[in-house]
């Protein structure tokens, strides 16, 4: 899936949130040009989860990536120790 094209729904970023023991704004893009014409820096923490994940699913552009799952594990972004880590490569 090309994330940024086609942005995950809601639900399915809910889940994949729940399942990487995460806090929701490691989701976020921080580096990217949306994430800052939006002033999300400022304006994140006065939004609740719902908020923040109808955001995420409007607009790819705000992912974070790679967003890396087998269905029971997620990763967000690359560090690759956690990377290698968690899947072995």
């Amino acid at each position: 899936m090309h994330i940024v094209n086609d942005p995950p729904d809601k639900e399915t970023l809910r889940k994949l949130w729940q399942q990487s023991g995460e806090s929701l704004n490691k989701f976020f893009n921080t580096r990217g040009t949306v994430y800052k014409e939006l002033n999300l820096k400022e304006n994140l923490p006065g939004m609740n989860e719902e908020e923040q994940l109808e955001l995420l699913s409007s607009n790819g552009k705000l992912l974070k990536r790679p967003i890396v799952t087998d269905g029971n594990k997620v990763t967000i972004g690359f560090q690759e120790k956690t990377f290698a880590e968690t899947w072995g490569t």
